[in-house]
């Protein structure tokens, strides 16, 4: 990751950390001035987001390190074991918030001041608008999963919002009593959807899914057209924080010279690195006829003949 890149990505972390330490204190004294199960909901959610953005913080600033002896890769994979760590605690928040809300549907506590409720959510709301946008500019520009994950909480937080003002009108002024904990348990099964896809994304960085399809296509067709290369199989791609790694192996004429080898390999390689910035490339030289493992289609289909094909 580029200084700027890293400095971004901290920049977003850290204005994380604060919402989410204005927000906790606030929904501390809106749960005990309410009684809300909604609103300890949202209040469970803000400090969970606090606990996740001091685990994005570390996980930015590790992947940020460049690469070392232990790790000649980099350290992107940091950023997944920062979203892993933030699903992990969303799951236990999603529960615990299903159990207080099954409690008070029993008839176990009631709501009270809504004024002092709605007012909380309404600030919330301003400071969560805040925060995303600074977070969607970071995120286009550094590509962080680690603040992508965060960015998946505080937007689930604007809907908690508005959930909790809407369960205290519901409740106090409107006199549908159970409204409170049945959005109590909307709220739990929204931060368990947002657990599994926050998961999700972060399984695939760790296990080095291959790129989507139409990323993976535009790639080879970026490939195809240097006329010098020919059967381009063997395609590898992969993601890791911020960065990308490819290799493939291509046919080249077997009398030609490895200088001749190389120059060509040197302008295809500065070429596809300019048209895909952070990526890493890899390419290994067989000469034309050469089969590497003829009972693997992985390693043999030519990427440049399914080019054809789609035509």
């Amino acid at each position: 990751m580029s200084d700027n890149r890293a400095l971004l990505a901290r920049s977003a972390a850290m204005a994380s950390i604060s919402v989410a330490v204005v927000l906790v204190a606030l929904k501390t004294w809106a749960s005990w001035r309410t009684g809300s199960t909604a609103m300890l909901g949202s209040l469970a959610d803000s400090a969970l987001d606090l606990i996740a953005s001091l685990a994005t913080l570390t996980g930015v600033w590790i992947a940020s390190q460049p690469a070392d002896e232990e790790h000649r890769f980099g350290h992107g994979k940091a950023e997944a074991l920062a979203a892993i760590f933030q699903v992990m605690l969303i799951a236990l928040s999603a529960f615990g918030i299903a159990v207080r809300a099954i409690m008070q549907l029993a008839g176990q506590g009631e709501t009270a001041a809504a004024e002092e409720g709605i007012a909380v959510s309404l600030i919330a709301i301003v400071l969560t608008f805040a925060l995303l946008g600074w977070q969607r500019y970071v995120m286009n520009r550094t590509r962080s999963l680690a603040i992508q994950t965060d960015h998946l909480h505080y937007k689930s937080d604007l809907f908690l919002n508005l959930a909790v003002i809407a369960a205290l009108v519901l409740d106090q002024f409107v006199g549908i009593g159970i409204a409170d904990p049945l959005f109590g348990l909307a709220i739990a099964a929204w931060l368990g959807l947002g657990a599994w896809r926050g998961a999700s994304e972060a399984v695939d960085d760790l296990m080095d899914r291959e790129w989507p399809e139409d990323r993976r296509l535009a790639f080879i067709e970026a490939a195809s057209k240097h006329p010098e290369l020919s059967n381009l199989h063997d395609l590898r791609t992969r993601t890791s924080g911020n960065r990308d790694f490819v290799q493939f192996h291509v046919d080249l004429p077997p009398l030609m010279t490895i200088e001749e080898a190389h120059d060509i390999i040197e302008r295809v390689e500065a070429d596809l690195c300019a048209q895909f910035p952070g990526m890493e490339l890899l390419i290994h030289i067989d000469p034309e006829g050469h089969v590497d493992e003829p009972d693997n289609p992985l390693a043999e289909d030519n990427e440049f003949a399914k080019l054809e094909k789609d035509e």
